[in-house]
């Protein structure tokens, strides 16, 4: 969220199924974690290197499940770690990011 410059405070999950996430048959989600039942695995025990297992895995990353701000994350190959990197980071970016809230004026804070 980060890369965004979006602040963390919405629930999330990732699902396998990028164009219906309500039917996906693999998913982890955040409401696992606060334990509010679900029937995916939370994030919080999922592991990267377990989730994207194969080079061009893909799954949509939902956040914020009242706006739905829908991101296609992809594994595009594995690196060897390096020492200098502050993990993660973004390894390329294209256009400009959104903004979260939209636009703001005084009256918004």
């Amino acid at each position: 969220m980060d890369s965004f410059n979006f602040d963390f405070d919405h629930a999330f999950g990732f699902y396998d199924n990028i164009k219906r996430w309500t039917e996906a048959e693999e998913g982890y989600e955040v409401f696992a974690d606060m334990g509010e039942g679900s029937e995916f695995k939370g994030v919080k025990i999922a592991r990267v290197n377990k989730v994207f297992n194969r080079i061009k895995k893909r799954m949509l990353f939902l956040f914020d499940c009242g706006d739905e701000w829908h991101f296609i994350v992809e594994l595009k190959g594995i690196e060897s770690p390096n020492e200098e990197a502050k993990y993660p980071f973004v390894v390329e970016s294209v256009g400009e990011a959104p903004l979260q809230y939209g636009e703001m004026d005084e009256q918004d804070f």
